[in-house]
Parts: C-alpha cells; sequence; structure tokens
C-alpha cells in the first residue's frame, strides 16, 4: 500500500471546506448561534473593555470551543466592517479543524506509522499552504498548527496549497508543547529540522511514528519544542546563505523521509 493510499484513510471529511467558505459573521446574536451551529471560527475579534450577558456567553462558548480570542479597539472592528458590529467580529474557518488526540488512535489501529508534521509558529501563509501541498503529496496524515500565532488558514494559503488543505487533516492544537508530549508519550520519534543542529538529515534514522518539527524562519523552533525532540537534524548547506525558506526545508525533509520509508 503506498503511502499516499494509506493516508488518504484518515482524512475525516474528503473536502472540509465549511460552508460558509471563511467568511465573515458580526453582531453579537449571529456569532452567538455560529458558536452554538458547531460552525467553526478561525479568530474572534472582541472589543477592548466590552461587558455584557451575552458577551459572557459568547466568551463562554468561544472557550469551550477553543477559538482565539483577540480583544481590539473600536477602531479595528470598524475597519473589519462597516455594519453594526455590536462589538464582535468573527471569521469562520475555511476549513474543518481535526484533534490530533482523535486521529492518531485510527492510525495505529489501521497499523500505519503515522507522519505527522508540526509547524510551529510559522506566521506567513504562502510558507503553510507550500508546506501543506509538499505534506500531502508526500503522505503526511496531519499538519498541527497553534491556535495563535500561527497563519490562518485563509483563502491564499488553501490557493497556494493547490487545495491540499482541504484534502488533508489540519490539526488545530492549543499547546504545541503538550502536543508534542502525547505524540512522543504515543511513540513517534520527534524530530526538529534546524540548521543549529549537528547531524544531517540524511544520516538520521527516519523510519517507523514520525513527527517532524519546523519552526519559523526568523525564530526557529522554540526552546521547549528543540528540549521535546528525540534528535535534531539540519540540512547542509555549502554556499554562503545561512538558511532555507522554511518550506523548502519541509520538502527536503518529508521527501528524505519517503524516501527511507520506500527502501526500507
Amino acid at each position: 500500500m503506498s503511502c499516499n493510499s494509506s493516508r488518504a484513510i484518515f482524512v475525516v471529511k474528503e473536502n472540509n471546506m465549511t460552508s460558509s467558505g471563511g467568511q465573515l459573521i458580526y453582531g453579537m446574536r449571529p456569532v452567538i448561534e455560529a458558536l452554538e451551529g458547531g460552525i467553526e471560527l478561525d479568530k474572534l475579534f472582541v472589543l477592548r473593555g466590552g461587558r455584557s450577558p451575552q458577551l459572557n456567553q459568547l466568551l463562554k462558548l468561544a472557550r469551550e470551543a477553543g477559538i482565539p480570542v483577540q480583544y481590539v479597539p473600536e477602531e479595528k472592528l470598524n475597519r473589519l466592517t462597516r455594519q453594526n458590529h455590536q462589538g464582535v467580529v468573527a471569521y469562520t474557518a475555511s476549513v474543518s479543524y481535526q484533534k490530533i488526540a482523535s486521529l492518531l488512535p485510527m492510525i495505529f489501529e489501521a497499523g500505519i506509522d503515522p507522519f505527522i508534521i508540526i509547524l510551529d509558529h510559522i506566521t506567513d501563509v504562502r510558507n503553510l499552504g507550500a508546506i501543506a501541498r509538499t505534506a500531502e503529496a508526500s503522505g503526511a496524515h496531519a499538519i498541527v498548527i497553534p491556535s495563535r500565532g500561527g497563519a490562518l488558514v485563509n483563502a491564499d494559503a488553501i490557493k497556494t496549497s493547490a487545495g491540499a488543505l482541504t484534502r488533508m487533516n489540519v490539526c488545530r492544537e492549543d499547546n504545541l508543547q503538550s502536543t508534542a508530549d502525547y505524540l512522543k508519550e504515543s511513540g513517534l520519534k520527534l524530530v526538529a529540522i534546524t540548521e543549529k543542529a549537528d547531524e544531517v538529515l540524511w544520516n538520521a534514522d527516519l523510519t517507523g511514528p514520525m513527527a517532524l518539527i519546523l519552526g519559523a524562519e526568523d525564530t526557529g523552533i522554540s526552546k521547549s519544542l528543540l528540549e521535546r525532540a528525540d534528535i535534531s537534524v539540519k540540512i547542509p548547506m555549502s554556499g554562503n546563505i545561512a538558511s532555507l525558506n522554511v518550506s523548502v526545508a519541509a520538502g527536503m525533509a518529508c521527501y528524505e523521509l519517503l524516501r527511507q520509508k520506500e527502501t526500507t
């Protein structure tokens, strides 16, 4: 069985675009109804200093759903919409997010080695899209992104991914450190891709259950995630440029992992 066919079993939805298509919702009651109806939101903007029983209800629903809330001045909300927003504006999610704790057991139960990619606060939507495209093509089961501090899965990201973001599992997690711990406890080897490593990528054993960790180009992988990695590997550089674009590094790592799977 090829990597691509085995991976497709675990896509929870063949096409996980929401019916709302990543639209803007404004007003207290419409946003509450969206949350109560199970519509997933990418981001929720709330008027800073706002207080009301309805707002308390909305924030409670957002917490329960794990929706990031950003408190902003009224000027920000007015720039998002000229309509009567009542201090609340939200963007619906362009994809249906999964939870890694629900997905991983399904993969193990099928007797397949999981291949997960963790993106540590990568904020450029084009990099997110390019990584997703490579991840889908190389047979990754899921991409894990943070609930806060990462690129939104928006129309630009989906376009750059050539639609891959709508065809594979995207897991949005509140805490990447806890997620890494869970994966490690579940038997996955955590491999950090970083120029600070001593070991070269293709000298490392990338077979078996695996999670690749990639960080933002400017800050790299956070110290807390690096400390959790079982191994750290680098892509050797012969020129004068000190680092590669993160999506290029992801592509090289994904296909080295796939090469090792194909030859074992």
